[in-house]
């Protein structure tokens, strides 16, 4: 078991989310950014589908109850295992009673914690993934206890860190498709779409993020019809709303683009006042 002393701004236990309820209305949620959480699980070589803590912002803190392995990847903030610093993208061997804390913000929105074997939380609709009104809790609560596997192994005298890509956080372009109803913009529209640089505001969460800048926007709503992750919509006001994991399943707003799988994972790490440009790709 691993107990929750303190959860932290915002921190959820995740996996790759609930495939095939659309129909019902159930978000696909799940993990934030995929391609960090994998690198964790990787690392543990643990399964990809093996569920692990999804931490906004900082502020955790964790005891643990039994000797465990973990690894912490995606945005760094700070960690420390009583109170020394470890690293990221590594394994590390935590013995009954340690407690590992998440303070100050380094770079990046989310950070993964894996643990060998995954959290044993609740599978509902196929998934551990919290939300709301289908997991009995939708985020992580102080003296929660967090149920993992008991591991007998030792680890290995090799535990150096595995490099981390930096174009993950640093990268300025997004990459993405044409939406369905791309051609209905006109070509000014479609030039400062690609020409200009957009910004994240304050308005940001696992649902979907609102950018700062207007466009230009006399197209009519379209029909209730599907989104996605990464569906940009083109709202009334003129401003633009990328879609992210906790979605819902329709809407009625111009889908002018869709985020590729890779810029969603960044995306995700970028938070307020951040910059980025879109890059179209040929589907």
């Amino acid at each position: 078991m691993i107990k929750v002393l303190n959860p932290g701004f915002y921190t959820t236990i995740q996996d790759k989310g609930r495939v095939g309820f659309a129909t019902f209305g159930v978000p696909i949620s799940g993990v934030m950014d995929s391609f960090s959480a994998d690198f964790a699980n990787i690392i543990l070589n643990n399964s990809l589908e093996d569920a692990f803590l999804e931490i906004t912002f900082g502020g955790c803190s964790l005891q643990f109850l039994e000797k465990t392995i973990i690894c912490i990847s995606g945005a760094d903030f700070s960690p420390t295992l009583n109170q020394t610093k470890i690293n990221l993208n590594t394994k590390i061997e935590v013995q009954k009673n340690d407690v590992l804390t998440f303070g100050k913000r380094n770079f990046g929105a989310y950070a993964y914690l894996a643990v060998k074997g995954g959290f044993q939380t609740e599978i509902k609709l196929k998934s551990r993934s919290f939300y709301q009104n289908i997991t009995k809790n939708y985020l992580l609560k102080k003296g929660d206890l967090l149920p993992i596997l008991s591991i007998h192994e030792e680890l290995s005298t090799s535990n150096a860190s595995i490099k981390f890509p930096n174009y993950h956080f640093d990268s300025k372009e997004i990459f993405c498709y044409k939406g369905p109803e791309f051609e209905l913009l006109n070509e000014y529209q479609k030039k400062i779409l690609f020409k200009n640089s957009f910004t994240i505001s304050k308005d940001i969460n696992r649902i979907g993020f609102k950018l700062e800048e207007l466009m230009e926007n006399e197209l009519p709503q379209i029909l209730t019809s599907a989104v996605f992750p990464g569906t940009v919509q083109l709202t009334p006001s003129g401003k633009l709303i990328v879609l992210m994991r906790d979605c819902q399943v329709t809407g009625g707003y111009p889908r002018i683009l869709q985020l590729s799988e890779k810029s969603i994972n960044q995306f995700a790490q970028k938070t307020t006042n951040d910059t980025f440009r879109f890059s179209l790709l040929e589907s």
